[in-house]
Formats: structure tokens, C-alpha cells, sequence
């Protein structure tokens, strides 16, 4: 099943997650799904779980840590291991960006249309509210939200 496909099942499917860890291991499942060129927007207030999310994601995947936040950095770009790769998932390159402070003119200044969608690259975008007119209408968008101190809602959705 292709993963646009598997995205399909979990549309408008609402998670609860109790914990940074569980927020993580969702991310780990998701990764599973990947099969390289999706672009996932990460939606969500501040602190409500998007980078632990990727985080989990990214262990997923086998990428070597730390994981940290690109809020300063803009973006960061992970390389896959080849030997360690997942099998079905052939990917070179994964960006992470942190769109909270910048345009869409200054993603594509980034390079954004060089990589997005590439089969060989994933791309997650926080706070991809901000550079909208970029993302393809292909795009998976996952929503965060705050329930209260210790549970988060997460929203698997298509705009």
C-alpha cells in the first residue's frame, strides 16, 4: 500500500497521547509508512508535541540523534545512512523546517522547490501555516493540540 494510501485510512483520525513518549512512538509508527517524496506538515500551538513527534519519527527512520528543533537554524537537513536504511524507503535526505519565522519567498530562497517532493527526500514542516502557498495540496497535515497538562490531541487530516 502506498503511503498516501495508508494516509487515507487515517484521515481525520484523531489520536490521544498521554505522553512524550507515546507522541514519539506515534511518530516511529508513522515512519514505517514512508516511502520517500511526502511533505508533512506539523500544526499545532507551541509545546503541543510537534517536535517530540519528529523526534520519534526521525528514531524511525534510523537516523542518528540528537534531534533537535531547527527554530533558529530555519532548517535542518538529516542524511540517511544507506546502510541502515528501511527497506521499501529509499532515502537520501530529510528536512526538517521551522517555518514559524520566515515567508514562503524565504523557503524557496532555501531551496524548497529543489528537494519538495523529491522521491528521495522527506520534508517536515512546523508551523506550515506560515509558507501555505507552497504546499502541495498532496501534502499530509497532522494537527497538535493541547487537551490539558498531560494529553494531546493529534489529527491526522487533508486540506
Amino acid at each position: 500500500m502506498c503511503f498516501f494510501g495508508f494516509f487515507a485510512t487515517l484521515s481525520n483520525m484523531k489520536i490521544i497521547s498521554t505522553s512524550a513518549a507515546q507522541t514519539k512512538k506515534i511518530g516511529q509508527l508513522l515512519a514505517e509508512q514512508l516511502r520517500g517524496g511526502e511533505i508533512i506538515c506539523l500544526s499545532g500551538d507551541l509545546g503541543a508535541g510537534k517536535t517530540t513527534f519528529t523526534q520519534g519519527l526521525l528514531k524511525g527512520l534510523k537516523i542518528k540523534g540528537p534531534y533537535t528543533s531547527p527554530t533558529f537554524a530555519i532548517m535542518k537537513e538529516y542524511k540517511i545512512n544507506l546502510k541502515f536504511q528501511i527497506s521499501n524507503l529509499k532515502l537520501s535526505s530529510v528536512y526538517h523546517i521551522d517555518a514559524y519565522r520566515i515567508s514562503s519567498k524565504d523557503l524557496r530562497a532555501l531551496g524548497f522547490g529543489d528537494f519538495a517532493g523529491q522521491k528521495n527526500c522527506l520534508v517536515i514542516i512546523e508551523w506550515p501555516e506560515k509558507v501555505k502557498s507552497l504546499i502541495p495540496t498532496n501534502a499530509v497535515w497532522i494537527n497538535f493540540k493541547w487537551l490539558n497538562e498531560k494529553e494531546r490531541e493529534i489529527t491526522f487530516d487533508t486540506k
